[in-house]
């Protein structure tokens, strides 16, 4: 898995870390008890502060992708034992708030529902595709 920042994106670095971590979960580049490069070294390899990296770490895990190992240190978690905290209440309001407000966006632009929904679907088409 290689990982690419921009410098001169709008999204936060830490951000841009952890969208191309989720997408490689996501694409099965890295499975579950994958190690991820250590804070320093990933830190290093990207040339930023290594506190970016421990903050997209540090979100990943909250979110249930990565499991934190103290000095062993990152580890893709398995999906299977985190299953339940993925359909948690919480998790399902904060999927529910990020479709909720991309819908706000999208409508703030003069879309309409019926496109959003269109949109929607070839996104979730795309990220199941099993040939990507």
């Amino acid at each position: 898995m290689l990982i690419r920042i921009d410098k001169n994106a709008e999204d936060p670095l830490y951000l841009q870390i952890r969208d191309q971590i989720i997408v490689a979960i996501a694409r099965e580049e890295i499975t579950p008890g994958s190690a991820l490069p250590s804070v320093r070294s990933l830190a290093t390899d990207l040339g930023i502060n290594l506190h970016t990296v421990n903050k997209a770490y540090a979100v990943l895990r909250d979110e249930g992708y990565v499991v934190m190992r103290g000095r062993a240190g990152a580890t893709i978690a398995d999906p299977a034992e985190n299953l339940a905290s993925y359909r948690s209440e919480a998790a399902s309001r904060q999927m529910t708030d990020t479709l909720h407000n991309l819908a706000l966006a999208h409508r703030a632009r003069g879309g309409q529902a019926e496109e959003f929904l269109a949109f929607a679907k070839s996104a979730a088409a795309s990220a199941f595709r099993e040939d990507d």
